[in-house]
């Protein structure tokens, strides 16, 4: 039975997953692809360190040339993250003539350019399966199951952290930051969360599948990101009174030659298949112009999930490997010379609904002169909520409108004046709305 040899650089969590998924299920692979994967060196700066896999001494390296010269390895496997060194390993693996399998989002949705089109002149594969949606099969269904689509519309919950904490504040009561600890002790949430919950992370997974969707190049500058931390406790119970959950949505909508893309915290009703994702899970609703809806879902991030993805790309190499042939789908659905920029529509000519709260000082005409500037600014009020509630330290109390359909230039210049407003106590609170009843 043929052999073909990988090599690991980066032997964490994900690494050391791979390599027990390997060996867990080696015997039904072989009967699946008819050959051996076998992980022939392992390259980490830390060998002395237990992983949850026990490994020959003999394969292990500090020093990644071990794996880019020796002539058996086809395949490297970089799961280091970051930006460097991971750069200059997938780069000169691919000058080695080498296939590459990669779980760097970051990298791809920064430097994705340079790293395809390298791949591409060199003639080898790359395969970036656990970079977006862990376990879930995000790039082989927009790459190759919809690409006879136009793809209409994407929504999506692309970071498990910030799942993991609004379902939490939702289904819990619990606020922010207790949460958020709650996150970090579980190992949901890093020391320094802010990749996650400011949509950082989205972002570069965003990035990626909007370069898969529409065949082109993504300045991540240009995507409208907006993170969790100014969700709070009393948005999600009003959300509740509405018939809303509040997630972190990545959203991207083609209109015309453009397209919509966004990352912010959004109301979305309690039917919505998005609205049952919870916990850490990641989800994509998915609307192609052939094909409708298609929703996937599945564990976003842990070891073993994330193993799933990056052994699904070996096995999709090693087949090219046996026919003898690379390259047969591109890394990015079209070849890179036909890949062109994206024309991404400006967030202030966006068009949604939006709900507002208020904290207004309990006194006659406040929502007169709310309405009247609302009104003013060609934004239409759809429902109120004032209940009698006891004002705070401030003296105020809440005052919840929501809207019809505005646009995001129009909201911006409302909700400025607003907020200069004697009757007024900070600033308003404001969330957008994706709900198909409103349109």
């Amino acid at each position: 039975m043929e052999t073909i040899h990988a090599g690991l650089i980066g032997f964490g969590n994900i690494g050391s997953g791979t390599v027990k998924l390997l060996r867990e299920n080696g015997g039904l692979i072989e009967k699946r692809l008819g050959a051996r994967i076998v992980i022939k060196k392992i390259a980490d700066l830390d060998l002395k360190t237990p992983r949850p896999v026990a490994v020959d001494r003999k394969m292990l390296t500090r020093d990644a040339k071990a794996i880019f010269n020796d002539p058996e390895i086809s395949i490297v496997i970089e799961l280091v993250g970051g930006y460097e060194p991971a750069k200059s390993f997938i780069l000169e693996a691919i000058r080695q003539g080498k296939h590459v399998v990669t779980a760097n989002k970051a990298l791809l949705a920064t430097y994705g350019d340079e790293i395809f089109k390298a791949a591409e002149e060199r003639g080898v594969n790359i395969g970036f399966e656990a970079s977006v949606g862990g376990t879930i099969p995000v790039i082989k269904t927009l790459r190759e199951s919809l690409a006879a689509n136009r793809v209409r519309s994407i929504f999506s919950i692309l970071n498990g952290t910030t799942n993991y904490i609004l379902t939490k504040m939702s289904d819990e009561g619990k606020n922010y930051k207790t949460v958020l600890r709650e996150a970090q002790s579980l190992g949901f949430a890093e020391a320094d969360p802010t990749f996650d919950v400011e949509g950082i992370d989205t972002a570069h997974k965003l990035g990626i599948v909007l370069s898969l969707s529409y065949g082109k190049r993504v300045n991540l500058a240009d995507i409208y990101r907006e993170g969790i931390t100014g969700v709070s406790q009393q948005d999600i119970e009003f959300a509740k009174e509405l018939g809303y959950k509040i997630k972190l949505l990545a959203i991207a909508i083609q209109r015309g030659d453009a397209i919509e893309a966004r990352i912010h915290p959004t109301m979305i009703p309690f039917d919505h298949l998005l609205a049952s994702v919870n916990s850490n899970y990641n989800a994509l609703h998915i609307r192609g112009d052939a094909s409708g809806p298609v929703f996937l879902y599945g564990q976003g991030s842990g070891m073993m999930p994330t193993a799933s993805a990056v052994v699904a790309d070996l096995i999709d190499i090693a087949r090219d490997i046996q026919k003898g042939v690379s390259r047969r789908v591109p890394s990015r659905s079209l070849s890179e010379g036909g890949i062109e920029e994206i024309d991404l529509m400006p967030m202030d000519e966006i068009v949604t609904n939006y709900y507002f709260r208020f904290s207004a000082l309990d006194r006659p005409g406040v929502l007169s002169k709310i309405s009247g500037i609302l009104g003013k600014h060609n934004i239409s009020i759809a429902s109120v909520i004032q209940k009698g509630r006891a004002p705070d330290k401030a003296g105020s109390v809440p005052v919840v409108m929501t809207t019809h359909e505005s646009r995001e230039k129009d909201m911006r210049a409302a909700l400025k004046e607003i907020d200069r407003l004697a009757v007024l106590k900070g600033k308003t609170v404001r969330i957008r709305i994706e709900d198909d009843r409103l349109k």
